[in-house]
């Protein structure tokens, strides 16, 4: 397994979210991004993880609510990839694929634009 210290995973994570364009990230409301070790136990292979509600279903009830929470994982993506080249792509990719979930796009469009 490839290593990489938490911060230096964060650093990656925070990267990748400054190459999202900024007339996206405007766009984006009410959501947080974390960085943890290891998935839950029933999907020890998860790189990330949307939860929330995505901006093309909230309606006027939407208010008061905790943000929603994006969380991409370091073991899996660690032991996946074999370069420290790898891990900042699929990193990437995954922020990527998160932010996309935020905004309402599914796993199948996502797999068809290559953001499997």
């Amino acid at each position: 397994m490839l290593e990489m210290t938490r911060e230096e995973f964060e650093e990656l994570v925070a990267e990748a979210l400054d190459r999202i364009p900024p007339e996206l990230t405007r766009l984006m409301d009410n959501v947080a991004v974390f960085v943890e070790d290891e998935p839950p136990a029933d999907d020890p292979e998860l790189l990330g993880l949307y939860e929330g509600t995505p901006l093309t279903d909230r309606g006027e009830w939407y208010a008061g609510v905790l943000p929603d929470r994006i969380t991409i994982y370091r073991g899996p993506t660690l032991r996946m990839c074999a370069t420290r080249e790898e891990v900042v792509a699929e990193t990437e990719v995954t922020v990527v694929h998160e932010i996309a979930h935020h905004f309402g796009i599914d796993d199948a469009r996502l797999h068809a634009l290559g953001y499997g």
